[in-house]
């Protein structure tokens, strides 16, 4: 069995069979799968697109590139929940906001506020809670108040206690 591979016939005929099944493997097992695969991704990006529109579509102001001379919008506890709150549909009549002056404690400054949401279903809370917070990461969410209005489903009173640190 040794001898086998000390023959030079063995070498000449294995190479060139070697070299002529490569391509066949190509147009028949590699091709079919990288088209597969092409479509899939391809359906996939669609997908994606749909996606990325609607995100664009609701906030264009994802678009906008920073600038890093300029500095971070000032949060103002009544333009942050007038726009949140317009984006959520919740009507100005629905909801009142009631900030603190700025107070620094040991070195941080920080503002409190209450926001008192009148007559929201919980889908429409939970929109305004989790888009506001994802807007201003600074905003953190002290304490939550939900009180069921009586007679109606799906009608809430929801006191917020919001506390942002600059």
């Amino acid at each position: 069995m040794k001898d086998i591979y000390k023959n030079p016939m063995l070498y000449y005929i294995l190479v060139p069979c070697m070299a002529a099944l490569w391509p066949l493997l190509v147009w028949a097992v590699y091709l079919p799968a990288a088209e597969h695969d092409y479509k899939q991704e391809e359906s996939q990006y669609i997908e994606a697109k749909v996606t990325i529109d609607s995100i664009l579509g609701r906030d264009l102001t994802r678009l906008e590139l920073a600038d890093p001379n300029k500095t971070a919008d000032k949060f103002v506890y009544d333009t942050a929940v007038s726009d949140i709150a317009n984006r959520c549909r919740i009507s100005a009549t629905n909801y009142t906001v009631s900030s603190k002056p700025i107070r620094t404690s040991s070195g941080k400054k920080s503002q409190s506020a209450k926001v008192v949401l009148k007559q929201v279903n919980i889908g429409s809370f939970a929109d305004f809670l989790s888009k506001i917070q994802l807007r201003w990461a600074n905003l953190q969410c002290e304490s939550v108040t939900l009180t069921q209005k009586k007679g109606l489903k799906d009608v809430w009173k929801v006191d917020l206690d919001f506390k942002y640190y600059y």
